[in-house]
């Protein structure tokens, strides 16, 4: 049992870039039964969490502090810098009100991706940092991602703070807090010991939330009719545009692992927790940018590692760790 978690976990991984947009198309198409179970994604997202979590103790995080203007400058990066090019690329294209502004900018403001892990480690990045920066950027989310949806829309976009932060709460914050306590009693004994079964179960988690997701959204797909024409491009656009944030921003550090971890931090997001929430509190029309983020995202972090290994093949200014 424990071999075939582990064989299962590699190849979920190897072939997460189509499991997901399979699980997007199988939601649509199978919206009327699978639409039921809607209600159980804030629990598959919390176990999620909490397996990511269990991989970091209160060493790591302290860890991550010694270098804190990475970690700062890298939040900057992603939750001030993208959702501005978001927001203004979004209003020139559909005007300030559109939901679907609300929906990309909802996508660069929600927390770092736990798929960023997995690529930061095999593209030579800094995995004990990215990581850090995964726990401690959702651990912030209950007050960053209310405070940027305010800043940037007001009173146009109605949203119950108090309930948003709460929810949070729940499937982020607590499950990380567990999650760390259980490294710091066992002394990091809980991952290798419970990862061959728990990791494969957040992966299946992880596909259930994006299925039953697509599934909630599919009904209110007719009235995008030829909106599409403009949201796909843009969706592209913008997630590329996290990746060059990201990378550029990275650039006076000058040192591959850092232009690595930084690019695909700035580049990647918590999609599932932007579908939660643009569901649970935005016009369904929200959700879109966010979903089509989940087709992008991945597909991009394939050309971004190949980018990145041209570069640092041909740039001798960048020096590998």
């Amino acid at each position: 049992m424990r071999d075939f978690g582990l064989a299962f976990n590699k190849k979920f991984e190897q072939w997460m870039f189509l499991i997901i947009p399979g699980c997007l198309i199988l939601g649509f198409l199978f919206s009327g039964a699978l639409g039921r179970f809607a209600s159980t994604v804030p629990y598959l997202f919390a176990y999620v969490t909490f397996v990511m979590a269990i991989g970091c103790g209160s060493r790591e995080l302290a860890a991550v502090m010694k270098r804190p203007g990475v970690m700062a400058w890298t939040f900057v990066l992603t939750h001030v810098v993208s959702p501005l090019i978001a927001y203004g690329l979004g209003a020139l294209i559909f005007g300030a009100d559109s939901p679907y502004v609300v929906g990309f900018v909802l996508f660069t403001i929600i927390p770092l991706g736990v798929s960023t892990v997995l690529w930061v480690g095999m593209s030579g990045g800094s995995v004990p940092l990215i990581l850090a920066m995964v726990i401690i950027d959702s651990a912030l989310s209950p007050f960053v991602v209310p405070a940027g949806i305010h800043f940037l829309f007001s009173e146009s976009v109605e949203t119950n703070t108090a309930r948003m932060m709460l929810d949070l709460l729940t499937i982020i914050v607590v499950p990380t807090a567990i999650g760390v306590l259980l490294h710091d009693l066992t002394k990091g004994r809980i991952q290798p010991a419970i990862q061959p079964y728990a990791a494969p179960l957040s992966k299946i988690c992880f596909a259930l939330v994006v299925l039953l997701n697509a599934a909630a959204i599919a009904p209110q797909a007719s009235a995008l009719k030829g909106d599409l024409l403009r949201i796909v491009p843009l969706a592209v656009l913008m997630v590329g545009l996290c990746y060059a944030v990201g990378f550029l921003g990275a650039l006076p550090y000058r040192n591959r692992e850092m232009l690595t971890t930084v690019s695909y931090a700035a580049g990647m997001r918590n999609i599932s927790l932007g579908i939660v929430l643009a569901m649970g509190y935005f016009s369904p029309l929200a959700a879109v940018p966010v979903v089509l983020s989940i087709l992008i995202q991945q597909p991009l972090a394939t050309l971004h590692h190949a980018v990145l290994h041209k570069i640092y093949n041909r740039k001798a200014g960048v020096q590998s760790p």
